[in-house]
Parts: structure tokens; C-alpha cells; sequence
């Protein structure tokens, strides 16, 4: 069953799109606050595919996923209480619970280094709001971790260029299932932190 293969194509088909930017800016937006798929999935290949144009898209990615971050600690500041069982409904209860104990320990270098990491950002977003954070450093933080995650991306992608969508699509179903390793590796060893 190939599952990554057809994903690939409808993401290089999107790419492509002459509004791909809206939908990339509207992505990262989403993804910030309450979607599970990430913007890099629509950046890369964007990226790849308009090498001159990689540094616009994640500075477009970046302040989008920014946005949506602000939609996020809004969430959490005014409707913790109501959103918290839904997200613990959804799964993400163990994670939310790493999210505060990490804020308590590190503050505000856990937004930094959650916009950088593949840990889910929206969790931080609206974490940072239900703990009241400062706005201001949250902004900083979410700034630097995504821009330097999007624009590390853009960057390798914009290397790569168009000639990276032909090697990579052979190896897309191995890609695909290794990523899905590496994240439910990552999740163990968080796990087991705990």
C-alpha cells in the first residue's frame, strides 16, 4: 500500500498552484493553532520547485506561523478550560502536560525551541496562553524558532532546486514511513523522560 507516494504528488500539484502562497500562508497559520500538518510539507517543494523565490516563502511561512502561534496563546488564555478536555480527547493530553512542565522549568526558551523542533508547536501556542506568558517574549521566541526552521528549509530546498522532486520521489514511501519512525522514536523518549 503506498501511502507517502500520492501525498508527494498532491503536495508538488499544490506547489505549483498559482495560489500555492495563500494556501502555504494559510497552512501555517492553521498548523500554529489547531491543524496537525506543517507548512514544510507545502514549503519544501515550493521551495524547490522557485529556488528564487525559497527566501519570500519562509519569511511568508514563518510570519504566518507567527500569527497563527498569537491565535494559539489566544486559545489558551481565554478557553483553556473549555479546549483543555478536547485536546486530551484528541491525544494530545500527555504532551500538553509535558508542555507545562517544561514552561515551568525553561519559560520561554520551550516556545523557541518547540518553533524549531517537529515537537507540535500548537501545544506550546496555546500552553504559553493558559500559563498567561508574556506576550512579548513570546513573539521573540516564535520569531526566531520558525524563522530559523522555515528558512533552513527554504534554504536546503532552494539548493536542491528542481532537480530535487525527480531524486526524491523514488524514495518518497521510505521517507515517508522513516519519518513516522523518527517521530514515534522522539515520542517514546519523551515519554520516558516523564
Amino acid at each position: 500500500m503506498k501511502l507517502f507516494e500520492p501525498l508527494y504528488d498532491r503536495v508538488m500539484q499544490w506547489s505549483r498552484h498559482r495560489h500555492a502562497p495563500r494556501y502555504l500562508a494559510t497552512l501555517s497559520f492553521a498548523e500554529s493553532s489547531f491543524f496537525p500538518v506543517p507548512p514544510d510539507v507545502m514549503l519544501a517543494p515550493m521551495a524547490a520547485a522557485r529556488p528564487r523565490a525559497a527566501w519570500r516563502l519562509a519569511a511568508l511561512t514563518t510570519i504566518f506561523s507567527v500569527l497563527g502561534g498569537l491565535l494559539g496563546y489566544l486559545i489558551g488564555w481565554a478557553a483553556f478550560e473549555w479546549i483543555g478536555p478536547w485536546l486530551e480527547r484528541w491525544g494530545d493530553g500527555a504532551e500538553l502536560a509535558q508542555a507545562e512542565a517544561w514552561f515551568a522549568v525553561w519559560g520561554v526558551w520551550v516556545v523557541l525551541i518547540a518553533g524549531f523542533s517537529p515537537i507540535p508547536y500548537k501545544l506550546f501556542t496555546v500552553t504559553a496562553g493558559a500559563l498567561s506568558m508574556a506576550l512579548i517574549p513570546f513573539v521573540i521566541a516564535s520569531l526566531i524558532g520558525r524563522g530559523l526552521r522555515f528558512f533552513l528549509v527554504a534554504l536546503v530546498m532552494a539548493w536542491a532546486g528542481p532537480r530535487a522532486e525527480q531524486h526524491l520521489r523514488p524514495y518518497m514511501e521510505r521517507i515517508g514511513w522513516a519519518g513516522v519512525v523518527v517521530l514515534l522514536g522522539a515520542m517514546v523518549i519523551v515519554l520516558l523522560m516523564e
